[in-house]
C-alpha cells in the first residue's frame, strides 16, 4: 500500500510539472504578437517626433512680432538751480519749446542787484588799471631823463634812484590791477550764473509734458519744475527670443504700428542689439529707431514690432 501511495504521488507531480511547462510555452508564444504590434507604433512616434522643427528654429518665410514701449532718448525733469519765489511762468503743459527757451522765472531782483554791483566793480578795475598804465608809462619816461642827467652829471644819484623806485612801483601797481579786475570779472561771471539760475529753461527742442509750480510758489534748490519731454526721435525698445541673436542685427529694418492703429506701418532701424542673454527670460534687449515723425506714435505708447529675422541692412 505504502509503495502504491508514493507512486500516485509521484505521478501527480510529475502531471503538474508537465502542466507547469505548457503554460509557460503558451504564454511565451501569446507575448510574440503584442511585441510585433508595438514595434510600428514605436516607429511612427520616432518619425512624427523627425518631422517636428527643431526647438527655437525660424522660418525664413514667418515673421515676428514683438511688443515694447515707445521712448524718447531726451525726457527730464528740469529742476530749480536756486530757491526764490516763482514770479512768472512763462510755458504750460503741451508748449512746445527749444532748446534755452524760458519756460519759468523766479524772483531775480536781489540776482540783477548783484549782477549791476559786478559790472560796475568791472568797470572801476578797467579805469584803474588804465590809469595805472598811464602813471607807468610817465614813470618810465621820468626814469629814462633822470639817467641821462645822471649820465651828464645834471642830477643826483638819489634822484635817480627815486625815480627809478617810482618807475618800478607803477608796474607793480599794473599787476595789482591785473589781478583786480580777473576777480572782478570772476564776481560778474557769478553774479550773471546767479541771474541766469532764476531762469528755469528748456534743455533741448520738445514739449512740455507736466507742469508742478505755480506762480506765487516758493521753490527750493532741487524742486521740480517741469517735465520736459523731446518728440523726436521716436525709439522703441523690446525682447527677442534668444533664436534672434544670430539671425538679427544693427541696421535691419524692422516695422512698427501702434495698438490704435494696427494697420499703419512705420519703418525702423535696429540701433543696439545687446551682445548678452537675460538668463531669467532667455531673451535679448533690441532698441529700434523709428523713421521721420510719423503722425500716430507718441512717446509712452506701446508699439507692435514686426521682426524679419533675415533682413540684410539697408546701406
Amino acid at each position: 500500500m505504502k509503495m502504491l501511495s508514493a507512486t500516485r504521488q509521484l505521478g501527480l507531480c510529475l502531471l503538474a510539472a508537465l502542466i507547469g511547462v505548457s503554460q509557460v510555452g503558451m504564454i511565451a508564444c501569446s507575448a510574440t504578437p503584442v511585441t510585433q504590434a508595438a514595434t510600428p507604433s514605436t516607429a511612427n512616434k520616432a518619425e512624427a517626433a523627425s518631422a517636428l522643427p527643431a526647438p527655437g528654429s525660424v522660418s525664413q518665410d514667418d515673421d515676428y512680432v514683438a511688443s515694447g514701449p515707445i521712448i524718447v532718448e531726451n525726457q527730464v525733469d528740469v529742476l530749480a538751480l536756486t530757491g526764490g519765489v516763482v514770479s512768472e511762468i512763462v510755458a504750460d503743459v503741451g508748449s512746445s519749446v527749444q532748446k534755452g527757451q524760458i519756460l519759468a522765472r523766479l524772483d531775480d531782483r536781489q540776482a540783477l542787484a548783484q549782477r549791476d554791483a559786478g559790472e560796475s566793480k568791472l568797470k572801476s578795475c578797467e579805469a584803474n588799471l588804465a590809469d595805472w598804465e598811464a602813471e607807468t608809462k610817465m614813470a618810465e619816461a621820468d626814469f629814462g631823463r633822470a639817467q641821462r642827467m645822471r649820465d651828464a652829471g645834471i642830477n643826483t644819484q638819489e634822484e635817480l634812484d627815486h625815480a627809478h623806485y617810482k618807475f618800478v612801483g607803477s608796474q607793480y601797481e599794473i599787476e595789482k590791477a591785473k589781478r583786480d579786475l580777473d576777480s572782478a570779472r570772476d564776481s560778474l561771471r557769478v553774479a550773471e550764473l546767479e541771474l541766469q539760475k532764476t531762469r528755469i529753461e528748456a534743455p533741448f527742442d520738445g514739449v512740455v509734458a507736466r507742469r508742478y509750480v505755480r506762480a506765487g510758489q516758493t521753490a527750493a534748490p532741487g524742486d521740480r519744475m517741469f517735465w520736459v519731454s523731446a518728440v523726436a526721435p521716436l525709439l522703441v525698445k523690446f525682447t527677442l527670443p534668444e533664436r534672434f541673436l544670430n539671425r538679427i542685427k544693427a541696421g535691419n529694418t524692422v516695422y512698427v504700428s501702434s495698438l490704435s492703429a494696427p494697420n499703419q506701418s512705420h519703418p525702423a532701424r535696429i540701433a543696439q542689439v545687446s551682445p548678452l542673454v537675460d538668463p531669467a527670460s532667455d531673451s535679448i534687449d533690441v532698441v529700434a529707431k523709428v523713421e521721420g515723425k510719423p503722425e500716430g506714435l507718441r512717446p509712452g505708447m506701446t508699439a507692435n514690432i514686426r521682426i524679419v529675422p533675415l533682413a540684410t541692412p539697408q546701406k
